[in-house]
């Protein structure tokens, strides 16, 4: 049989029979990688040998009776994880040989459930753009398309899913990156609620590893299946043990609904600061027929949704805050100049970005503040509705486009062009008030490109947009379902 594209579910089920060992399954995904990913170039730290001894280890537990909810399951890890022994380096030349001594805490869950960790995935430089590339590892190229890209930063991650190096990643997503990611691959992938999975040891280098509390950025699952999802989320959730002093896990409420005719759904395809291509519009029309098919009460307006342009700018503000907060003094100074001469009028997303790059921490309060609204109106909607369906960005996988200043980039939809940042407001819809998304495939373009949409959940309710995904992925098929 081939393993390779086998779930993490079957693969469980066919370890616990004996019908495979894992020592196998990892020969396997280890002959694929050698076979394949230098056309793809997803794994950029590859880490084979403790991989062998790990999976006899495993084998060895299997035979004493021992069972781990990923126990001889090979996996991959975003290279921004800190692994022990293994570089570090967030795609940033300088800190090509920084290694950390500890696992981040993750990568420590992933190796008590039983995981066989096949090595790290590439990732942008410092983890900011929404293509992998940099001048350490190379460029990741989409399976589908190499002449595309794979999306970013958690897209070494998809492309090895896509290519079947492993059954599950861990990534990352402050942007999109688990998100974005997922739909250029026609993979899955889950962005939690803010807060649910521990993020220490997802560490810029050459900083400590604490316990910190992002603001917009979470760590979270990457599969080729909807249950994987869940099985993988399990395995995440929790606080930092460092923070209670123990292991504590998370026990999240269950779904809303176990079928579709349950579920009350509203479907979005339309945003004020930019156009939805045809391809993407097309898998959000599909998720939207099937659900209709299945019983559930779909809606394309509510009045309840809060504004989605104020919440692009809410969200670019927040996102750039961050960004220019090591910047050199003078280059700081020369940004200030610019956003002193924008014109009070102007709400564009550019002068988003520059305002959110030396937003004063009174400002920060502020637009904090109007966050805090959003939320508040996100709870009134999820009295309504129990999912959102929308776009994660307007187009397919696009051509390769490495050109250093990013400002100067341009996304290309249907022949009308943005600027290359505008294309994150779909995936911000979800980050800046801090809900769970679960990515979903849902077809192909014309081209033949994986197209996939984002399903919004109320916050802390994970289980019901990764449960509605599973119910879709039974009606609509989900990875390679339209070949």
């Amino acid at each position: 049989m081939e393993w390779n594209f086998q779930s993490a579910g079957e693969l469980a089920v066919a370890l616990r029979a004996g019908e495979v060992s894992s020592v196998e399954l990892t020969e396997a995904a280890i002959a694929g990688i050698e076979r394949d990913d230098p056309v793809v170039n997803s794994i950029c730290v590859p880490d084979f040998d403790r991989a062998r001894k790990t999976a006899r280890d495993a084998d060895r537990a299997r035979a004493r009776g021992e069972d781990r909810p990923l126990l001889g399951i090979p996996v991959t890890v975003k290279e921004s994880y800190n692994m022990a022994g293994l570089p570090t380096t967030w795609g940033m030349p300088p800190f090509r040989d920084f290694v950390p001594a500890e696992d981040a805490v993750q990568v420590s869950r992933l190796k008590t459930a039983g995981a066989v960790v096949l090595g790290k995935t590439n990732v942008p430089l410092g983890l900011q753009d929404i293509q992998s590339f940099n001048e350490i590892y190379g460029t990741t190229n989409n399976p589908c398309d190499p002449g595309r890209t794979s999306g970013g930063s958690s897209g070494g991650s998809a492309a090895a899913l896509a290519s079947g190096f492993g059954a599950l990643s861990i990534g990352s997503d402050l942007a999109g990156s688990l998100r974005t990611p997922a739909h250029f691959c026609g993979v899955y992938a889950h962005k939690p609620t803010l807060g649910l999975a521990a993020t220490r040891g997802m560490t810029p280098p050459p900083g400590p590893a604490l316990p910190t509390e992002p603001d917009l950025a979470v760590v979270g699952p990457m599969a080729r299946t909807a249950r994987d999802l869940a099985l993988l989320l399990d395995v995440m959730t929790g606080p930092d043990p460092m923070t209670l002093g123990v292991a504590h896990r998370v026990t999240l409420p269950p779904p809303r609904h176990e079928n579709l005719g349950g579920f009350r759904v509203l479907v979005l395809d339309e945003h004020p600061f930019l156009a939805t291509g045809a391809a993407v519009r097309a898998g959000i029309n599909r998720v939207a027929d099937a659900l209709v098919a299945g019983g559930a009460r779909v809606e394309r307006h509510s009045p309840l949704l809060p504004d989605l342009a104020d919440a692009a700018v809410l969200y670019t503000q927040l996102l750039f805050s961050g960004s220019a907060a090591r910047f050199p003094v003078d280059a700081y100074e020369q940004l200030r100049i610019r956003a002193d001469g924008l014109s009070t009028d102007d709400q564009s997303l550019d002068a988003a970005r520059l305002r959110g790059m030396v937003l004063s921490h009174r400002d920060w309060i502020e637009v904090n503040n109007r966050r805090e609204l959003h939320r508040q109106g996100w709870r009134q909607l999820f009295g309504e509705f129990d999912v959102v369906v929308c776009p994660i960005t307007p187009t397919p996988a696009f051509p390769h486009d490495h050109n250093p200043d990013l400002l100067e980039r341009r996304i290309d939809v249907d022949g009308v062009e943005y600027a290359y940042f505008d294309q994150l407001v779909w995936a911000g819809l979800a980050t800046m008030p801090g809900l769970p998304a679960t990515a979903i495939p849902a077809g192909r373009s014309a081209e033949g490109l994986p197209v996939g949409v984002q399903l919004i959940g109320p916050m802390f309710e994970d289980r019901t947009p990764l449960t509605l995904a599973e119910l879709l992925e039974q009606r609509i098929g989900g990875f390679w379902a339209s070949e």
